[in-house]
């Protein structure tokens, strides 16, 4: 298949830090080129690929995340001019991309199929369901496809990551984990509290660029810091997944019903068990008693953290390469794109 695939342009990719739909985007667009596929990547120009790669942008323009759409626009424009060289075109920008994608299709007949990343808010159904007709779309989780029943789906297909590249070890330090960036929705001051409570030591790390999450770290995490208490930044792959490797259990004290969270599988390929609460995505990823534990209740999450040594890190492992390894992922988007192709 010759396949458009529209990354968002905020990071490159692979992203080196912060950047979970970019780590997806990586993964489907370079195992597709290993099968032989022709790929063509809508990307930032500094990002590395296998396949061809078009950017408007020399560098990812991070530091404009916050201008808006218009820079969406200008960076998607440029695969959705070409649409006629592409059997179909996988987006993964935002409403601004997608709009456009809709049209397209209407003009050119090209498919155009687009991966939800984020939640069925109601700005969110009410958007996309005006462009239902035109696209078809790929959900990352039951949950999240549940919040769209108007939209015609291809496929429901949860991230996955490369377990082969994930470290991973059964023997654990004395450290508790959060990765996530510092805002409420991802409850880093959920974890300092739990941590402090069972006065065990906790490392924390995440991205903290945008105005909202400084002055969430101001206010929930920065009065916190210790010798106990952590705050390691944003941080590099290598060193994320060491910190992964190392912890007794990763905390994904999320209070907002998050469609996937990548941080969750990542700890699993560790070896590292999670307590997370029962929030979005969370009872579809964690079995719980099996990889860690599901909880209501901030009391709850302590004790199961307290709890955390009944869990088998072989297991997480085990569970990790049954069902979110790469291989499946990639044939399970290939599908979705028979099934599109075949009813274009």
């Amino acid at each position: 298949m010759k396949i458009a695939m529209i990354s968002p342009p905020w990071f490159p990719l692979p992203p080196q830090g912060y950047g979970g739909i970019e780590l997806v985007v990586y993964l489907l667009t370079e195992g597709l080129v290993r099968q032989g596929h022709e790929v063509e990547l809508f990307a930032s120009g500094d990002s590395r690929t296998r396949a061809r790669l078009s950017y408007v942008f020399d560098q990812a323009p991070r530091e404009r995340l916050e201008q808006g759409s218009h820079l969406e626009v200008i960076h998607s424009l440029a695969a959705y001019c070409r649409a006629g060289e592409f059997d179909l075109i996988h987006d993964h920008d935002g409403f601004a991309s997608r709009a456009m994608g809709a049209l397209v299709h209407e003009l050119t007949g090209t498919p155009v199929v687009a991966t939800l990343h984020g939640p069925a808010d109601t700005l969110t159904q009410e958007s996309l369901s005006s462009l239902r007709k035109q696209l078809a779309f790929i959900a990352i989780s039951e949950y999240q496809r549940q919040g769209f029943p108007d939209l015609r789906f291809v496929g429901t297909i949860p991230n996955a990551i490369e377990i082969e590249k994930h470290p991973y070890s059964f023997e654990k330090d004395d450290y508790l984990l959060f990765i996530g960036r510092m805002n409420h929705e991802k409850g880093a001051d959920t974890a300092i509290n739990t941590a402090r409570e069972l006065g065990q030591r906790l490392i924390m790390a995440g991205k903290v660029n945008e105005a909202h999450e400084r002055e969430y770290y101001e206010q929930s995490v920065a009065p916190f810091l210790s010798d106990n208490i952590h705050f390691r930044g944003e941080v590099d792959n290598n060193v994320k997944l060491e910190l992964y490797r190392g912890a007794r259990a990763t905390l994904f004290p999320i209070h907002w019903p998050e469609p996937f969270g990548l941080v969750m599988i990542e700890s699993l390929a560790a070896g590292t068990p999670v307590v997370a609460f029962r929030m979005g995505s969370v009872p579809e990823v964690l079995e719980h008693g099996r990889t860690g534990f599901i909880v209501d209740t901030e009391e709850e999450f302590v004790e199961a953290v307290r709890r955390i040594d009944e869990i088998d890190p072989r297991e997480c492992r085990r569970v990790a390469e049954e069902r979110f390894d790469a291989g499946p992922f990639i044939d399970k988007h290939l599908a979705a794109y028979r099934e599109l192709l075949g009813a274009a």
